[in-house]
């Protein structure tokens, strides 16, 4: 980072150079009932779906946990990697420590009872290792009973039972097994709830960054707070009424100064006030930092949907700097965050841009999908998924490399932990 006082996390060009070992790595996080991050399940992302397997993938996530690129990826949260039968026997194990990681293993299909039971061996021994050890839901059924004592964590597939038979499941679980309970594939709100309400405290899925609709929502004062200060800080308000608005939440000032001073910023003084902020950096950069407010909690500390606002972001920002020019940048770092600004507040989209000021190529991205700013946005939620053909489509339109996106990304990653630092 730069130490400079008037430069904001320069923009390096991005690397074409990034090693092919350390794969094209997403994740999706695992989080608690607070919403919070427990842990990642990390995944390969290729372009090319031919080129690669189950067992290739693994090899790459292996690589990949035991390399530099780890801390960067889930820093020091729990990681979840997909496993084969065929990789738990080769060497990438080695590479890791038991500790930093949970293997997902599949269950064996159509395979004889026999067999399910040879692999319980290779499944005793990692367990003897130190390693923990996640199964789905087919463990349940009885041809698996020798692998149910080694479950750290059960994963319920909520695509793969109805509702009613949820309660029966969970109940199973928690009173047969040792195991933590995961809900995974949770798309909608009233799913999490309703396994919220059997006593689950893991879940997995995209519903957390969907927008929870209440009737007459409104937006809580501190957000509205946040909302002024944007708006005053847009038309470049006297730094004198900005601080008397700041004055009004004593936790939104701390929360910016923080920002502000974190290691993802790079400066070399301490910035102790707003108007110290202004006379240093400048109202156009303040923008940002005004709108990443809207990514913490009352505490300070965002939870996984600040998280990925926060990355989307700066991966924007990443992205748009190598083909755009440097004015655009700050605009494109809003529309990633802002990108979930109804999931944040929990009303549509358009009714919480009524209240923020913001540039029309930064609305239309946002409300349209539509104009400059669009190609970066869909690649930049591609990135979030494993859905290779979206990721393909989007990178393509912007003519950019496997490599250019996967640099990028890290650097994001490692730009939105160095926020509390």
């Amino acid at each position: 980072m730069s130490s400079t006082p008037n430069s904001v996390a320069p923009e390096a060009p991005l690397a074409e150079n990034t090693s092919p070992a350390a794969g094209l790595i997403a994740r999706q996080a695992i989080v608690d009932e607070k919403r919070e991050v427990f842990g990642y399940e990390l995944f390969d992302r290729s372009t090319v779906p031919s080129e690669h397997n189950a067992t290739t993938d693994a090899a790459v996530l292996f690589n990949t946990l035991s390399g530099a690129d780890a801390e960067v990826l889930v820093g020091k949260k729990t990681v979840f990697v997909n496993c084969t039968h065929e990789s738990l026997t080769g060497g990438h194990l080695e590479l890791v420590h038991p500790e930093k990681v949970v293997l997902e293993i599949p269950a064996l299909q159509d395979d004889p009872p026999e067999e399910i039971e040879a692999r319980a061996l290779v499944l005793k021994d990692l367990h003897a290792k130190g390693f923990r050890l996640a199964f789905n839901q087919s463990v349940l059924k009885k041809p698996y009973a020798s692998w149910i004592p080694l479950a750290a964590f059960i994963k319920l597939d909520m695509t793969a039972f109805s509702q009613a038979m949820a309660e029966s499941l969970v109940r199973f679980v928690s009173t047969q097994t040792k195991a933590k309970i995961i809900a995974e594939k949770v798309e909608t709100g009233e799913q999490h709830q309703h396994m919220a309400n059997l006593g689950v405290k893991l879940f997995q899925g995209y519903w957390f960054a969907r927008p929870t609709l209440v009737q007459s929502k409104t937006v809580r004062p501190s957000q509205a707070i946040i909302l002024q200060l944007i708006n005053l800080v847009r038309r470049q308000a006297d730094a004198a009424e900005i601080e008397e608005l700041l004055k009004k939440d004593p936790t939104l000032s701390f929360n910016l100064l923080r920002f502000i001073n974190s290691s993802g910023f790079g400066l070399s003084v301490e910035i102790t006030s707003f108007r110290h902020a202004v006379m240093i950096l400048g109202m156009k950069k303040l923008f940002r930092w005004a709108a990443l407010l809207m990514t913490t909690s009352r505490d300070g500390s965002p939870p996984a949907l600040g998280t990925t606002a926060v990355v989307r972001g700066r991966l924007m920002e990443l992205l748009a700097a190598e083909l755009m020019p440097p004015d655009e940048c700050d605009n494109a770092f809003v529309v990633g965050v802002f990108s979930l600004l109804d999931a944040m507040l929990g009303m549509p989209l358009d009714k919480a841009l009524e209240s923020v000021a913001l540039p029309q190529p930064v609305l239309d991205a946002l409300l349209h999908r539509s104009g400059i700013f669009a190609p970066f946005l869909e690649l930049t939620i591609a990135c979030e998924s494993g859905d290779e053909e979206a990721f393909a489509k989007a990178s393509g339109a912007l003519h950019l490399s496997n490599h250019q996106v996967n640099w990028a990304h890290l650097n994001a990653l490692t730009w939105a932990d160095s926020l509390g630092e």
